[in-house]
């Protein structure tokens, strides 16, 4: 006949097992860096910290969602296809275009006459020389309706890559736009 002791061990062990081994196994994976989470946006986040405020700008239109994007000093080809989207990617948006406004921001020496070349009437609004120096790299900014730097769009030269950067645009602010209750 077995003993009480030994017939209590097998069910204890089996839970342990069943609760301890998939914590061990999560912690291992998770320490090894094996998982990556899913993620559905296709722009850069930016800091949470970034803000209008910060880079010592006003808001140029408060409560709206914006996308920004710097004029250079000289709109070549690939800025005027830039443009081109910015415009292009508040239209897609459908009944939510009138909660996205593009803004062109302006330097000192930013090419004016680009913006007479476009037939798109566009918003304008002066850069602070701290925003100017973090938007070198011609890149499209969206900016939530409380002036935060939400997301960012890398500048890409190809034509199919600019259109394939208003697609993702337009995917990313479609998600924001729902889950928001401002703007």
């Amino acid at each position: 006949m077995r003993s009480p002791k030994s017939r209590g061990a097998k069910p204890l062990l089996i839970l342990l097992l069943v609760f301890v081994l998939p914590v061990a196994v999560a912690k291992l994976v998770l320490s090894l860096n094996l998982y990556h989470g899913g993620v559905t946006n296709k722009g850069e986040l930016l800091p949470p910290d970034t803000n209008y405020a910060r880079l010592a700008m006003a808001n140029p239109m408060p409560k709206h969602w914006q996308m920004i994007y710097l004029l250079p000093s000289q709109c070549d080809q690939a800025c005027m296809s830039r443009l081109y989207i910015l415009h292009q990617s508040q239209i897609a948006l459908g009944r939510d275009q009138h909660r996205v406004n593009p803004i062109i921001l302006l330097q000192a020496d930013s090419d004016l006459a680009a913006l007479q070349e476009s037939e798109f009437n566009f918003t304008t609004a002066q850069a602070t020389e701290a925003l100017s120096q973090m938007l070198t790299r011609e890149e499209i900014i969206i900016v939530d309706p409380l002036g935060s730097l939400v997301m960012r769009y890398a500048q890409v030269e190809d034509e199919q890559a600019q259109l394939m950067l208003g697609k993702a645009m337009i995917a990313d602010l479609r998600k924001m736009l729902k889950l928001s209750r401002v703007g």
